[in-house]
């Protein structure tokens, strides 16, 4: 699929749903929009300790970057969200794809992104880990690891 439909998709799913940002992506809808144009990025809101002990997407180190929603430890909100997503894309017009453990915190950064002027705000569902199953394991149910897309780590 180009990355025009696979946005227009991302785009339709926010209007059905309501989203206060621009849509929402399936983790593999989000890989092959990443492998289609170099120019869409990935910012990952998990905590640094999350990425470390439980691993990070392996797509192309320039559309991959890390700002903290959450601060570890303490779960404190990150004072310098907004700051740090500026210096990863200046530009308001980039295509945003946020990316958290379940897909709860990567709302509210798109969400708050839109807010203030990002206009191509996409959150990743299902997250990097999904939810848990019933022996409160992740990466068994929904996510980027249970869709096999790559990724390095624990």
């Amino acid at each position: 699929m180009s990355s025009l439909a696979l946005l227009q998709t991302a785009r339709q799913r926010g209007q059905e749903q309501g989203l206060p940002y621009a849509g929402a992506l399936t983790p593999t809808e989000a890989y092959d929009l990443l492998q289609a144009d170099s120019s869409v990025l990935l910012v990952d809101v998990r905590t640094n300790a999350e990425r470390d002990w439980v691993g990070k997407v392996g797509i192309k180190e320039e559309q991959h970057f890390a700002v903290q929603w959450n601060i570890y430890p303490g779960g404190t909100p990150n004072p310098d969200f907004l700051a740090q997503l500026q210096a990863v894309s200046a530009n308001r017009d980039t295509v945003i794809l946020f990316l958290c453990r379940s897909g709860v915190r990567s709302r509210h950064a798109a969400k708050l992104a839109t807010e203030n002027a990002y206009i191509n705000c996409y959150d990743i569902l299902q997250g990097f880990e999904g939810d848990k199953d019933q022996q409160g394991h992740r990466k068994t149910i929904g996510g980027w690891c249970q869709q096999g897309l790559p990724w390095i780590g624990a």
